[in-house]
């Protein structure tokens, strides 16, 4: 049963895809072994809108994600994701940062599920390899070794590895996490991009900033569906309050 107390805004239904969704949930309970970790997700996301997750630690945020990778369980309610494959960058670097690898070979991973097995990349491919790294800014380091980046400059690459094949959902866990202000710039900039040609996005985060500056709408999460809608509308004082318990402000 859907959780009364949630606070459900109506959505901006306005642009070329209007009525495409690329995810959606009903009343979705979604956990581990039968034990709901988030209850009365209810919900829908569109091409070229970005979700901002915003919730406290143990909200239950990256499992919201997890759900859609397949590796946490859908409960009860329902879940549609009826993509082929998402674009997907983890809250820590899932590269050894000491294996020597370059920038173009973790951009070119990206490709991998539209590659058939051990066949090369496509000339076509490589092409927009090439373009991902001159949309980041990083092509002239592009046989450098990944390890050998900064922070933000390996969140930049990873991002763009996410891209480059072309999803229509990218799911981003706390991407803007230490990040100094041009890097954070860099990716604001970089997911604005890829939203115009169409690319959703749903972007864990404790940056409000980013939430309103980059994301359509906003899901409000505490174990349970606390408020979801516009970010220009969820982004109140008392839910915010409702979620954090009163610690946060906006």
């Amino acid at each position: 049963m859907m959780n009364a107390d949630a606070h459900m805004f109506s959505e901006p239904d306005e642009g070329r895809d209007a009525g495409v969704t690329v995810f959606s949930a009903k009343n979705a309970s979604i956990g581990y072994s039968q034990t709901p970790v988030l209850t009365g997700i209810t919900l829908s996301l569109s091409p070229g809108h970005a979700l901002a997750l915003i919730g406290p630690n143990g909200s239950g945020k990256t499992t919201l994600m997890r759900a859609l990778l397949g590796s946490a369980q859908l409960i009860s309610g329902e879940l549609s994701c009826p993509l082929d494959f998402l674009g997907y960058v983890p809250q820590n670097s899932d590269i050894d940062l000491s294996f020597p690898i370059n920038l173009r070979q973790v951009v070119e991973m990206g490709m991998y599920p539209k590659t058939k097995p051990l066949r090369p990349l496509s000339r076509e491919q490589k092409e927009e390899v090439s373009a991902a790294l001159e949309q980041i800014g990083l092509a002239e380091r592009a046989r450098e070794r990944f390890g050998t980046l900064s922070g933000g400059q390996r969140q930049r690459v990873l991002v763009a590895r996410a891209l480059v094949a072309k999803p229509r959902l990218v799911l981003l866990d706390e991407p803007f996490n230490g990040l100094d202000e041009p890097n954070r710039e860099a990716l604001l900039s970089l997911i604005s991009q890829a939203k115009a040609q169409g690319t959703a996005f749903m972007i864990s985060t404790h940056d409000y900033r980013v939430a309103t500056e980059v994301c359509d709408e906003s899901l409000i999460v505490a174990g349970r569906q606390v408020a979801y809608g516009p970010t220009s509308q969820v982004f109140r004082p008392e839910i915010i309050n409702e979620a954090f318990g009163g610690i946060h402000s906006v």
